[in-house]
């Protein structure tokens, strides 16, 4: 059977189950709640991954790799901060740092999105740029199947349901085109919100040859970005916009990010 069969069989099988899953749902979860939680899947997707990584890791011929090494921890959430972390859905997304000499997280962390059904089994998908493509190349030069692009696991339904305490704070970052002031001297530089724990909030300096211009606020959930406003002093001309951020949730970049403000 070739792997496109495989993925289409497996998914089959996941449906089929999903459907037994929630028939059995009052075993798995009682008075309204469900077996599916945040800790769960903290602590499963770690433990599944970090098996199926080392076989990536001898199909690449890369040494060392150790389930213990890679130190694999997760930080889930299902669909935003406004929504439980509790239920089966194919909205949980899962941030996950791990240890690879041969990758860098330039993030600090991976993102993982995952189909879980009320039978405590999921199906998770990870990022390409990180984990490779579905086939790799082995030592011999052969296509073979990626055992990370996608892979299923299930978790005890009963586990260990205490929080983990992982945490990815959500980092800010500005855009780095140049800007274009306005008639008015005004600039809007951008800033995002990166996925991570509680949203980005605090305050942003901006200045020019070394004069503050203003100061703006921010409150960003994980995910999101905008746009702030400062307006140049005189006649805009060719020149830079630095700005410095104090985080009151999240990270900010250690020194003021400069962006070019292009001639009026």
């Amino acid at each position: 059977m070739n792997r496109r069969a495989r993925l289409l069989a497996r998914r089959s099988l996941a449906v089929l189950t999903a459907g037994v899953g929630a028939a059995a749902a009052v075993s798995l979860a009682g008075c309204g709640s469900s077996a599916v939680t945040r800790p769960r899947l903290e602590r499963d997707l770690p433990r599944v991954f970090s098996n199926l990584y080392v076989q990536q890791a001898a199909i690449l011929g890369h040494r060392g790799i150790t389930v213990a090494s890679l130190h694999a921890r997760a930080m889930c959430d299902k669909h935003g901060p406004k929504v439980p972390d509790r239920g089966p859905g194919g909205d949980w997304t899962c941030l996950m740092s791990w240890t690879d000499p041969n990758v860098t997280l330039p993030d600090g962390w991976g993102k993982f999105e995952l189909n879980v059904h009320s039978n405590a089994c999921y199906t998770a998908t990870g990022p390409t740029k990180l984990v490779g493509f579905l086939t790799i190349s082995d030592r011999q030069g052969r296509d073979v199947t990626n055992p990370v692009f996608e892979f299923d696991g299930c978790f005890d339904p009963n586990g260990d349901n205490s929080p983990t305490g992982v945490i990815f704070p959500a980092a800010l970052s500005f855009g780095t085109d140049p800007l274009r002031p306005k008639a008015n001297g005004r600039v809007t530089p951008k800033i995002t919100c990166s996925l991570g724990d509680k949203g980005c909030s605090g305050t942003v300096t901006a200045r020019v040859n070394g004069v503050t211009i203003g100061t703006a606020s921010y409150n960003l959930e994980p995910g999101r970005a905008t746009t702030l406003a400062f307006t140049l002093p005189g006649r805009p001309t060719a020149s830079n916009l630095a700005l410095t951020a104090v985080a009151g949730t999240g990270t900010t970049p250690t020194k003021p990010t400069t962006v070019a403000i292009a001639a009026g």
